[in-house]
């Protein structure tokens, strides 16, 4: 189909020999009688030359055809004249049709007119045609309330405005526009058809609020999705559309995509809709509608996820604000979720546990409790990062011996867990094996201190940490450790008493211990220097211990409730200090008034005595003997 319309309301006039004078005799003429002008063939219009006999037995239709008028006739005995073609001619305004009033057929087709004043008063037309011109606003037809066919194709306008009034509209056409957007359509509720070919038209609006629009033309512009077009799903009366010439008439599966879009279509691009393809534009739609929940299932846990993580945020700085710690400005906005492989292993209103392909994240102290699931060789085995973050690394500790069995491989990272001491260091010598090890300076105030580094690589020297916080571990770093803590290691194991050694080392590191003291019970006097020798470098290191419950204490409650217990002996120890402290100050200063007297008194009774010297040392031998 042409930009023309359908074949009900095209114009196709044809020269003829006219019967009164030459056409070009009458190109510049304002002023015609109706009986002098000459008729096309179109819509019913008669062939051959027209006389006031003719026009007196056909007095309704009138051919002004490629006449060179610049302006509209001023007709004569048009009482009764119901259709005028004037198209093909270079009028640029419509004048002289006011009195035109039974007018219902008006043709300005190829001309120069510029906009549509004029037609107001032809309240009675029916059909217009102004294609081709040089229209650049629809306006000016708020009277033509009988409209039926509107055809403006091939002008400058760019955009639909104006037509709510036109209730009994049929036909519009605006092919060859610079329309941009398909909207304003409302109130056009007789409206059948509807051409928009060779536009720039990007996206569709408000089609489905028109009820009986059959045939939809869309050929030639700028759409590139269906979801641009998603509103012609809901019109129920839609039976044809094209959409060649557009970027998403070159997807794969374009019919099939189409009638997903439009399930009732019957003709697309001007080719009959085939059961094959209806079929398989069904088994498209369900892979569509899955594709859909499936992407709703994602963004749904995708804002769980975020909310999970900024809750777990917020409450790690309310902790850490109990705590007096450094707290940031506001919680800021979490990672963003890893690729479609991300697996949730667990997930609440304020902790989230996930798999993301190697690594494994968790955010918040509920997070912990993905560590207790029964995990996989396999699984367990492909897992070579796992990062902490909103979590206590108090809380992290106990965790450390169920990661040493699951999890072979590791490179921990700490993000925001109040590591704040170096013996909380040595709590990761409690892992199997530590290739990396990453504490970000956020959250952590041990990277402020000088030798956490130090002291971190003297106590896992057994790893062999190959980077620590993306560094590369080199042996000068080893050899520096070593000097500033390995002098301090082996006085600590050489200087410190057996029985406070027990209550520092390990499990294993006690047995060790044992065993060596056992067998050195058989054997005379060790000199310090030996039992360091023999208790070894590794147990010097064990030293450094962070212990977190009484070794001989068999769960976590045990634990707390010895802690309570040392508690109270530490501070009765304490509070028994002060006092024998006040009591020897109070001694001290009560000593220090009496010392003169006393001191005189002393003196004066050793004169005494020592004035008979042979009584005195007789005396004196008496008590040396009765004291042996």
């Amino acid at each position: 189909m042409g930009d023309l319309g359908p074949q009900s309301y095209r114009v196709h006039p044809r020269r003829l020999t006219q019967s009164a004078g030459a056409p070009g005799s009458q190109s510049n003429t304002s002023h015609v009688t109706a009986g002098d002008v000459i008729t096309a063939s179109a819509l019913g219009f008669p062939c051959g030359g027209r006389s006031h006999d003719d026009y007196a037995a056909l007095p309704e239709r009138l051919d002004l055809d490629r006449r060179g008028l610049e302006e509209c006739p001023l007709l004569e005995r048009v009482e009764k004249l119901r259709l005028l073609n004037l198209q093909h001619n270079r009028i640029s305004c419509m004048r002289n049709l006011e009195h035109l009033r039974w007018l219902v057929f008006l043709d300005l087709h190829d001309n120069r007119i510029s906009h549509l004043y004029g037609v107001s008063t032809l309240t009675s037309l029916r059909v217009l045609m102004l294609g081709k011109n040089r229209i650049q606003r629809i306006c000016g037809l708020e009277k033509l309330t009988n409209l039926d066919v509107l055809d403006l194709h091939c002008n400058e306008i760019p955009r639909i405005e104006n037509l709510s009034h036109l209730s009994e509209l049929r036909v519009l056409n605006l092919a060859g526009n610079r329309i941009s957007r398909v909207e304003g359509l409302r109130g056009l509720d007789s409206l059948a058809e509807l051409n928009l070919r060779r536009n720039v038209i990007s996206g569709v609006a408000e089609v489905d609020r028109l009820p009986c629009l059959r045939r939809l033309f869309l050929s030639s512009n700028c759409i590139g999705s269906f979801d641009d077009l998603a509103c012609l799903g809901e019109s129920g009366s839609l039976c044809e559309l094209t959409l060649d010439g557009n970027p998403v008439a070159q997807e794969t599966w374009y019919r099939q995509a189409a009638l997903r879009c439009v399930p009732h279509l019957r003709t697309l691009d001007m080719k009959r809709i085939t059961e094959e393809e209806r079929r398989m534009a069904c088994v498209l739609a369900r892979k569509e509608d899955e594709k859909k929940r499936e992407t709703h299932k994602q963004a749904v846990h995708k804002e769980k996820r975020r909310l999970a993580i900024r809750n777990a945020a917020q409450q790690w700085e309310e902790l850490k604000a109990c705590l007096d710690l450094p707290t940031q400005n506001g919680v800021k906005e979490e990672v963003k979720a890893g690729g479609t492989s991300v697996q949730s292993l667990s997930l609440s209103d304020s902790h989230l546990a996930e798999l993301d392909g190697e690594m494994l994240r968790l955010f918040g102290p509920g997070a912990l409790e993905a560590l207790e699931r029964g995990w996989g060789v396999q699984t367990a085995g492909a897992v070579t990062t796992i990062a902490f973050r909103y979590i206590s690394f108090d809380a992290i500790i106990p965790t450390l011996p169920r990661i040493r069995v699951k999890f072979p491989n590791l490179h921990l990272v700490f993000l925001e867990t109040n590591i704040s001491r170096l013996p909380q260091l040595a709590a990761l010598a409690q892992v199997k094996r530590l290739d990396q090890l990453t504490i970000h300076p956020e959250g952590n105030p041990v990277v402020g201190l000088a030798l956490w580094r130090s002291f971190l690589l003297y106590r896992l020297h057994h790893f062999n940490l190959q980077k620590l916080n993306g560094v590369e571990v080199t042996m000068n770093d080893v050899i520096a450790a070593e000097r500033l803590f390995g002098t301090l290691g082996h006085v600590a194991t050489t200087k410190t008493p057996r029985c406070r050694l027990l209550l520092l080392l390990e499990e294993s590191r006690k047995r060790q211990l044992q065993f060596l003291l056992e067998g050195r019970g058989r054997r005379a006097g060790p000199t310090p220097e030996e039992d360091g020798r023999q208790l070894g470098e590794g147990l010097s290191r064990a030293l450094f211990n962070y212990p977190v419950r009484d070794p001989s204490g068999d769960g976590q409650e045990e634990g707390a409730v010895d802690a309570s217990r040392r508690a109270e002996l530490v501070q009765r120890y304490l509070c028994g200090l002060v006092q024998w402290a006040a009591d020897t100050s109070i001694k001290g200063e009560a000593l220090h008034k009496l010392w003169p007297s006393m001191f005189v008194e002393m003196v004066r009774d050793c004169v005494l005595d020592m004035r008979d010297r042979p009584a005195f040392r007789q005396a004196s031998l008496s008590r040396l003997t009765h004291t042996k």
